[in-house]
């Protein structure tokens, strides 16, 4: 079963299939299956075409998801960046923006890069 492009796991009860779209978390699912008149329990193979269907309504008229809610997030940092705010001169460093500490701990914004001394030595090549 496909909702706004991605794939929803059939398996899994509808309240945590819908959590699977980006901007959908467990408040607007069941914000959702309330409006469409959905029990919570369900799977989602069990669903019919027209229940679906209520929820992708529900969903794409009340709130921004997926393409809609990333451009939207994309929209406001380049906005940031163009006024050329703190936040956003931030965000072009690919630095963190909430007032983090950089010396260490920032290891997920940077990359992964450790720039630890080793030892001294060099180690002695066997022959």
């Amino acid at each position: 079963m496909r909702i706004f492009g991605v794939n929803i796991p059939d398996n899994k009860r509808i309240e945590i299939s819908l959590m699977y779209l980006y901007g959908v978390g467990p408040a607007v699912s069941k914000k959702a299956l309330v409006a469409a008149k959905i029990e919570e329990g369900r799977k989602a193979k069990d669903l019919t075409a027209d229940e679906i269907l209520r929820i992708q309504n529900y969903l794409e008229t009340t709130y921004p998801v997926e393409g809609e809610l990333r451009q939207l997030i994309k929209g406001n940092i380049n906005r940031l960046k163009d006024l050329q705010t703190y936040r956003g001169s931030r965000h072009a460093r690919r630095l963190p923006a909430r007032g983090q500490r950089t010396r260490t701990n920032s290891r997920t914004v940077r990359g992964n890069v450790r720039k630890t001394a080793g030892s001294g030595k060099r180690k002695v090549d066997l022959k």
